[in-house]
């Protein structure tokens, strides 16, 4: 298979003093929260920072968008042509970000080939979203790259390696450390090293990866026959690689050679330890619960229990809970490999007629929703080692099926890259 993930000319501050303002957690958290952002204002002040060359999410609906987007570009202008980076020739950076947990996050930063990326639900590309992108997120975030002379990356995608070895082996080798600082606002901290694409490390990682790569892995790994292979499955950031794969789309014809048709990006290992994949359970508001659990038992062949089932390998439940109380439910025709699949399309088909769904992290606040009109559905948390196969089996799975760590564990912004 083609190389899909390379080392890359990567850019870091010149001027590392003062790293902590320089980095800032991905444009896609805090979207409610305008005071998070107006402290990162404070903090950052008039230095150099990632701030003033990407745009928070919570400000795409302001009047000023135009005006925003063309700061953020001049910004970017001005720190290439004034010596605010330095750039990292032909090389992997190998991080260490330490959670507000206190667990520790490998993962190793390079390009990939977004030839390689198809972000369609039934893609069969060696990089595959794992969840539903929506196309209608990808338009503001095309007019931000279009014109933009570096990327910045929020982008994590998993790989499958549990023999650990393509990440997991780097920190034994004593790589040139080139940060290590605490992140602003609770981000924890975070420790970065030079791996030079020549090197040996380099070599032993691309090997590494070609073996993830192979054409019959799926059928090793999973006894999945006849399917293409998944070696890289989206993490965060999905609408930011689509929205790359978007942007190259459009010029690829004109300009086959920019270094466009590659993206920065994050690989990290599924089994990882720091990595916990979290249950997203659903709120249903403005409904008859009565009349949507009788849909829901015409739409599935399902048992109905007011006590927990004994729960079996390959069976899906769930639990409807209405202000009355709780309802467990084993579904008997699953039309997907997870519960939370088969209830998102059946939910899918109700919410036409009548109410309005809410993506929610935690029973408690499942549980504070409900009322006269409004019920909950509470999911068991996917386990790790079926994310592959069922991205494989069913294509991306329905929108918020988990989630992975707290806002301020997402990614900051740090290391950049031309694009033009």
């Amino acid at each position: 298979m083609k190389k899909i993930f390379m080392p890359a000319d990567i850019l870091l501050p010149s001027d590392k003093s003062n790293m902590k303002v320089w980095s800032v957690v991905a444009c896609d958290q805090y979207t409610s929260d305008k005071n998070y952002w107006e402290r990162v204002e404070k903090t950052v002040g008039e230095n150099p920072s990632t701030l003033k060359i990407t745009l928070p999410e919570i400000y795409l609906e302001e009047k000023d968008l135009p005006e925003r987007i063309e700061k953020v570009n001049s910004t970017m202008k001005t720190y290439i042509e004034n010596g605010t980076f330095e750039t990292l020739k032909n090389s992997y950076i190998y991080t260490e970000r330490t959670l507000s947990n206190g667990k520790t996050r490998k993962g190793l930063i390079g390009i990939v080939d977004l030839e390689a990326y198809d972000f369609s639900k039934d893609s069969t590309s060696p990089i595959r979203a794992t969840e539903g992108t929506v196309l209608e997120r990808i338009p503001p975030r095309v007019k931000i790259r279009e014109n933009a002379p570096i990327e910045l990356p929020h982008i994590m995608i998993l790989i499958d390696d549990p023999e650990k070895t393509v990440i997991e082996p780097i920190a034994k080798t004593s790589p040139e450390k080139i940060y290590d600082f605490d992140l602003m606002e609770n981000g924890g901290h975070i420790k970065g090293y030079k791996i030079r694409g020549e090197s040996d490390i380099a070599a032993q990682i691309n090997l590494s990866l070609d073996k993830l790569c192979e054409d019959d892995i799926c059928e090793k790994k999973y006894g999945i026959k006849d399917v293409a292979p998944l070696p890289f499955a989206m993490g965060d950031g999905n609408h930011s690689l689509a929205t790359a794969k978007t942007c190259w789309e459009k010029i690829k014809n004109s300009n086959p050679d920019s270094p466009a048709r590659y993206a920065l990006v994050e690989i990290v290992n599924l089994h990882d330890e720091s990595l916990e994949f979290e249950a997203i359970h659903r709120n249903v508001f403005d409904i008859d619960p009565k009349r949507l659990f009788s849909s829901m038992k015409e739409y599935f062949d399902c048992n109905i229990s007011s006590f927990p089932f004994k729960k079996q390998k390959g069976r899906q439940y769930f639990t409807y809970l209405t202000k009355d109380g709780d309802i467990f439910v084993e579904i008997i025709n699953p039309s997907h490999n997870l519960a939370v699949g088969s209830v998102q399309k059946f939910l899918d088909e109700y919410l036409k007629e009548e109410g309005k769904i809410d993506y929610i992290h935690g029973e408690d606040v499942v549980r504070k929703n409900l009322s006269e009109t409004a019920v909950g559905f509470l999911f068991d948390t996917m386990s790790k080692d079926e994310l592959f196969p069922t991205v494989i089996k069913d294509g991306a799975l329905p929108r918020k099926t988990f989630s992975m760590g707290h806002a301020e564990d997402k990614r900051y912004y740090l290391e950049a890259r031309k694009i033009k």
